[in-house]
């Protein structure tokens, strides 16, 4: 039987690669980390359904990406024969969400694609009402916190006129710009997909499954498409190529330390191969 991890990296593979030649060659993509443009809606808004941030395959599934995809995985576990449901399999899932958390959300402080950005030479960026923005100390992105002329005056003591007319408690979100930008949704869409193709292979060395699991497999390869498409709208509207690229590099890197995990994701007996076998 064909390795479906394989498969889809090679779906996944091609439709990064051909979304991001594609945002190349028509100059589709925004460059996100750019924050006279990042607040901006996309110039392509109006006449490229994807590119509005609004649309819902945005808002609904790729910005809630690993949350469909542990749901759907443990829908899948769950359900599944008793053979297949190993303890490999979830440490596994428990190995990508620690690998998911330390790049986008927390690594013992700011998280290390945080980190890159600054590094990188990212500043913290805070947009006006005006249009302008304002670079303050990267510890006010690294918090995650609202920022008002009210919370914290010492970050605007120099901006008093141009504050005048704001309420104090006029408040906003800093965000790291500039810098290297990795595509956050490269890489958690790539290490779904790629995630999810591999809790196939259990299932599919059975030579049959109990009607629920049926659905879960339906709904996994469902996700999966729908991830794949998510991958290639990014890559068609957002981020700089080599942002993509990276994003994609650490998304089969995440995938490839669930790997190591040691052990089988099935208990099959050789008589439950043997039916495998023959269908």
């Amino acid at each position: 039987m064909p390795d479906t991890r394989k498969i889809v990296l090679a779906v996944t593979t091609t439709a990064v690669v051909l979304g991001t030649a594609y945002s190349v060659v028509y100059n589709t993509y925004l460059d996100t980390s750019d924050p006279a443009l990042t607040h901006a809606p996309h110039p392509l808004t109006n006449t490229h359904y994807f590119a509005n941030k609004s649309n819902p395959l945005n808002v609904f599934f790729t910005k809630k990406a690993w949350g469909w995809t542990t749901g759907l995985f443990f829908f899948s576990w769950v359900s599944s024969p008793p053979q297949t449901r190993t303890a490999r399999r979830v440490l596994q899932w428990l190995l990508a969400t620690t690998v998911w958390i330390s790049l986008t959300m927390w690594f013992f402080g700011p998280s290390l694609l945080d980190r890159l950005i600054v590094a990188s030479g990212g500043s913290c960026i805070f947009h006006l009402p005006s249009g302008d923005y304002l670079t303050l100390p990267a510890d006010a992105c690294f918090t995650k916190a609202l920022v008002s002329p009210s919370s914290n005056p010492e970050l605007f003591s120099e901006l008093a006129a141009d504050l005048a007319p704001l309420s104090l408690d006029w408040k906003a979100l800093p965000r790291l710009r500039r810098g290297h930008d990795v595509s956050g949704h490269i890489f958690l869409l790539t290490l779904s997909t790629l995630f999810l193709a591999d809790q196939l292979r259990p299932s599919l060395s059975l030579p049959a499954w109990p009607l629920i699991h049926k659905f879960a497999l339906i709904g996994n390869v469902l996700l999966l498409a729908i991830w794949i498409l998510a991958s290639a709208t990014t890559a068609v509207y957002f981020h700089s190529p080599l942002e993509k690229v990276t994003g994609y590099l650490l998304g089969v890197t995440g995938f490839l330390l669930t790997q190591l995990v040691p052990g089988s994701s099935t208990t099959l007996t050789d008589e439950d191969k043997k039916r495998a076998h023959s269908h």
